[in-house]
């Protein structure tokens, strides 16, 4: 079983990635953090009594960044794994997190799957670690290095940018929000807004519920997933 410990300052977030990983086989929350120096505390603490082995690090906290953390893990112990997952995409940030040893770059939002996916490749990486015991062979040490990389990135429906996606994100992450409120807060048309929304739904980050309580048409309310 491996040993995760979440880092996030976003609550929502850190419940949201508490259930993802308890839908995986082979992984275990052990604990969790919501700032840069708890996690380098939890991570350097030898009276733990579990193991973290894995962390999934967001990258921008109010006491500190991931890459702190990466540091000083890096200078401390190089028997934890990290994986980031963070709405930074600044490719300086991104160079600098995978030279510190991240092994994979997750970028919010995302769906269940594309997390899934990720955890997946990490776990295969494990296992032929495990395998090559000793002097690794060649072939060992490629089946090592494949087992970490990505397929592409699913893209978007065409039409839908990365960034308004991650505007519409944070919307509801405050709270509900029809279409029509989405449209007018964010300064787009109601398809448009309704368009983010749906993906946003049929991606399992958001669901939809009907608001009752004004005349005309009950209105679809749009709310954050956990």
């Amino acid at each position: 079983m491996i040993g995760v410990l979440i880092v996030d300052d976003d609550a929502l977030t850190l419940e949201l990635h508490r259930r993802y990983v308890e839908r995986l086989d082979g992984f275990e929350v052990v604990a969790e953090c919501t700032g840069a120096r708890a996690a380098v505390a939890a991570l350097l603490d030898g009276t733990r009594t579990t193991q973290i082995d894995l962390v999934l690090l967001d990258m921008t906290m109010p006491d500190g960044s991931g890459l702190d953390v990466l540091r000083h893990l890096r200078a401390h112990t190089g028997a934890v794994d990290v994986i980031a997952i963070t709405s930074v995409r600044d490719s300086d940030v991104v160079r600098q997190a995978i030279a510190l040893g991240a092994a994979q770059y997750l970028v919010k939002p995302f769906t269940f799957g594309d997390f899934r996916d990720r955890m997946m490749q990490y776990l295969r990486f494990r296992e032929q670690v495990s395998r090559a015991a000793g002097a690794a062979t060649q072939a060992e040490i490629d089946a090592m290095v494949g087992a970490l990389r990505t397929s592409p990135t699913p893209t978007l429906p065409k039409g839908l940018s990365a960034e308004t996606l991650d505007r519409v994100s944070s919307l509801l992450r405050a709270g509900p929000a029809s279409a029509r409120e989405a449209a007018d807060s964010l300064g787009m048309s109601r398809v448009a807004a309704r368009r983010y929304l749906e993906h946003l739904t049929d991606a399992g980050r958001a669901e939809r519920a009907q608001r009752y309580g004004t005349p005309g048409r009950p209105e679809t309310e749009y709310r954050w997933a956990l």
